[in-house]
């Protein structure tokens, strides 16, 4: 992430960093069920580990693309969460973060990407005061931030809160380790855009003779993310009610090919 440049990076946490969870969910557990049973407490320890390990990673950082980069791996382990919980509600709540966090983390790499073109850095330490310098920058980053760390009525709340429901049923522990980490997120979230729009303005390290805020055209396709993950959180059942139907299907094909493979 922080040597690609910002289209790489908003495809990677987009889309090429969701295909190994589609790939879990649409191949790799329903083929392998037995198996999959078998690795699950193991996967989903990773998952807890993961989550909390790469948020604690994630504080230490000073480069915004490094910092974005550990909290997206971190959000993913809430999808080998509820994968690996392999039920109803704990798959719903991993379609869901895979479609919500592709919109915050995308939009938040765009962002980091803005940020450098405008003053040619990432180092957060030379940042500061920067809202009322671009304000309308600011505010998007604050939503986009808030909807990364789970706020209630954006589409990023409702995969976790599924899929923390799902993985209760499986696992208690793990998923009380696991809900924890939606506190560091918080923390992060919240630190980033302190050190970066808050405070005295920071000048002195880069030139902002370039330093603009959000263009029309920008402002259009943060728009449209926003829609989005607004959409998901006040109506998930417009996504939700699209994939039950496979998810049941996949579920009850799992259980009947353990249930003949064990009768072998």
């Amino acid at each position: 992430h922080s040597q690609a440049p910002t289209a790489g990076s908003v495809i990677l946490a987009g889309v090429l960093l969701k295909t190994g969870a589609y790939g879990l969910i649409r191949f790799a557990v329903p083929l392998f069920p037995e198996a999959s049973m078998d690795f699950a407490p193991v996967a989903m320890t990773l998952a807890a580990i993961s989550i909390l390990y790469c948020a604690k990673v994630a504080l230490a950082q000073t480069d915004i693309k490094r910092l974005i980069a550990y909290t997206s791996v971190s959000h993913m382990g809430f999808v080998t969460l509820g994968v690996y919980a392999w039920n109803e509600q704990a798959l719903q709540g991993a379609v869901i973060t895979i479609l919500a966090h592709g919109l915050s983390a995308a939009a938040l790499f765009m962002l980091a990407g803005g940020l450098e073109h405008r003053i040619h850095t990432r180092n957060m330490l030379d940042m500061g005061g920067f809202w009322p310098k671009v304000p309308r920058m600011a505010a998007v980053a604050l939503f986009f931030s808030i909807a990364a760390l789970g706020m209630p009525g954006l589409g990023n709340f409702i995969g976790e809160f599924l899929v923390l429901l799902g993985a209760f049923q499986t696992n208690i522990p793990l998923t009380v380790i696991s809900a924890s980490g939606l506190i560091f997120a918080s923390v992060y979230s919240l630190w980033v855009i302190q050190k970066i729009f808050h405070g005295e303005y920071a000048s002195k390290n880069f030139d902002d003779s370039n330093f603009l805020d959000l263009n029309r055209r920008e402002m259009v396709y943060f728009g449209a993310m926003i829609v989005g993950l607004v959409w998901m959180g006040m109506y998930p059942q417009s996504f939700l009610g699209l994939s039950a139907e496979t998810i049941n299907n996949l579920l009850f094909n799992s259980e009947n090919l353990v249930a003949i493979v064990g009768q072998n």
